[in-house]
């Protein structure tokens, strides 16, 4: 469950990203958040994943006052999150195998386990025959699906993604918007902010307009 209580967001020299946001978002639930370039869609997940904090008002993730958390605390919040941001962060000196299985190196995994499931996340995107490659190697949609599958190799209950289908040709911006669609239908809750909601016409729609809710 995400809960946004009268939140806002300021940036400095007194820059109003978000004012007086105020949704909730049941868990099992998929959402898109949309609205104009700069209306506050990347802020508002940013808030949800710990990343940034609010300026005023209450961020609840899961029972938890994320804007309140101690700076230990985060990396255990986001071990349920998966995050998929515009800047992919993928690491190009290492093939996509290796890339998906970082997460779970950090985290501790028996390499046994940890090997088990950067396979099924593959398999899940569409990458499985493709992991010793290196992502250079890859599409622009390829490298999404990468990004997707170390977002989710992790089993989260909550996936989180920032533009996932931007400068993606039609087909394929489709194409991954299913894959968000699947992980929706086995029961993860899928918070997407896109630009181009028709991907996602059976979603909760929440939109943004210069930082505040215009509907939800």
């Amino acid at each position: 469950m995400i809960e946004f209580r009268h939140v806002s967001k300021r940036y400095p020299p007194g820059i109003n990203a978000l004012t007086d946001v105020d949704f909730r978002i049941a868990d099992g639930e998929l959402a898109v958040i949309s609205g104009h370039s700069g209306a506050g869609k990347s802020t508002l997940l940013k808030l949800v994943a710990a990343v940034e904090q609010p300026s005023g008002g209450a961020v609840v993730v899961n029972g938890q006052n994320v804007g309140a958390l101690k700076r230990a605390a985060i990396p255990y919040l986001r071990r349920n999150l998966g995050l998929v941001f515009q800047d992919q962060k993928l690491l190009f000196d290492r093939n996509i195998f290796e890339n998906v299985m970082l997460p779970l190196s950090i985290a501790g995994f028996p390499p046994r386990e940890a090997a088990k499931r950067v396979r099924a996340a593959l398999d899940k995107v569409g990458l499985l025959d493709r992991e010793k490659a290196l992502p250079i190697a890859l599409s622009g949609g390829e490298q999404q699906r990468l990004a997707i599958a170390r977002a989710v190799v992790g089993r989260p209950n909550l996936l989180l993604a920032d533009e996932p289908t931007a400068h993606l040709d039609p087909e394929t911006a489709r194409d991954v918007a299913q894959i968000f669609r699947d992980f929706h239908q086995v029961g993860v809750s899928v918070v997407v902010a896109t630009y181009d909601p028709t991907l996602f016409p059976d979603a909760r729609r929440i939109v943004l307009d210069h930082g505040a809710v215009a509907a939800s």
